[in-house]
């Protein structure tokens, strides 16, 4: 059988030391965060000792890695001086709080051009990057895949590749994968997702991969719905899952699910989905 280590969001609720906690009890190895309140701009300071609880409770459980993930409101890509000036600095002060953390990656949605043009979009993404890169930091920025919405960016593999290119530290990005985004951008992760694999490779690099959102979609292949739905009951289904375990270029990486919490399923019942789905498949 595959041994993998797979995780979830875990929420921060009472104080960032608590998600180290949640995160063992719901069964993960790895597990994600957002390191404040993802739906505002406004944030407070992470306090010495809270920081100091989550460094150590950390070092002293086996949960790795942790992984943070950039607030909703941030447009990296935004023409909007007023809007793209706040979400370059909430990017450099969530970069501080990774490295004050000791998370090691952080996620980033590349946002939308608002009808810009593409390149101009993908300009700004790479400024904002240098921007933070200028001032230093340890975690390394990964840059999600998109589900094609309207005028966002980073729904093809090249697209990515782009901005890494336009980088002057290409070798502090990395790239986050998402099942459901490649799926409803038209790449089939369900029937074939070695070609996919070997599509990021060609385009940017396997290197590059640092971590995958498992996620299933409630949206048909190349909706460009970014919907998530829990693991086998979307459109990419248990057997779609078995197919994206069964290469073992992935195996030794984190699989981090985004899925929803209701009366089907919880995050525990997530974690023991996939795990079953990865007994199915034979080194």
């Amino acid at each position: 059988m595959v041994e993998i280590r797979v995780g979830v969001h875990v929420s921060i609720a009472g104080s960032i030391a608590l998600s180290v906690d949640r995160a063992a009890d719901a069964g993960c190895d790895t597990f994600q965060i957002f390191t404040r309140n993802p739906r505002g701009w406004a944030f407070s300071d992470i306090p010495e000792e809270v920081r100091i609880s989550f460094v150590n409770k950390l070092k002293a459980s086996k949960l790795s890695p942790v992984v943070a993930h950039m607030p909703y409101l941030p447009n990296l890509a935004s023409p909007s001086r007023e809007i793209y000036e706040k979400s370059l600095r909430t990017l450099e002060a969530e970069v501080d709080r990774c490295d004050r953390l000791e998370i090691p990656y952080l996620v980033t949605h590349l946002g939308s051009h608002m009808s810009s043009g593409e390149e101009s979009g993908r300009k700004r993404v790479a400024e904002a990057l240098d921007a933070v890169f200028r001032k230093g930091c340890r975690c390394m920025i990964l840059l999600e895949n998109t589900a094609g919405q309207k005028n966002s960016l980073g729904n093809r593999f090249e697209d990515i590749c782009a901005i890494i290119e336009k980088t002057s530290s290409p070798d502090k990005v990395g790239v986050c994968l998402d099942t459901c985004h490649a799926f409803a951008a038209g790449y089939d992760v369900r029937l074939n997702f070695s070609s996919v694999l070997d599509a990021l490779e060609s385009a940017i690099g396997l290197e590059k991969l640092k971590v995958i959102h498992m996620n299933d979609s409630v949206g048909d292949l190349g909706s460009h719905l970014d919907r998530h739905e829990h693991i086998g009951l979307g459109k990419i289904g248990e057997s779609g899952f078995v197919n994206i375990l069964s290469d073992k270029r992935i195996w030794d990486l984190p699989l981090i699910m985004e899925t929803p919490v209701d009366q089907r399923r919880d995050d525990r019942g997530n974690i023991k989905k996939l795990r079953e789905l990865a007994y199915l498949v034979q080194k």
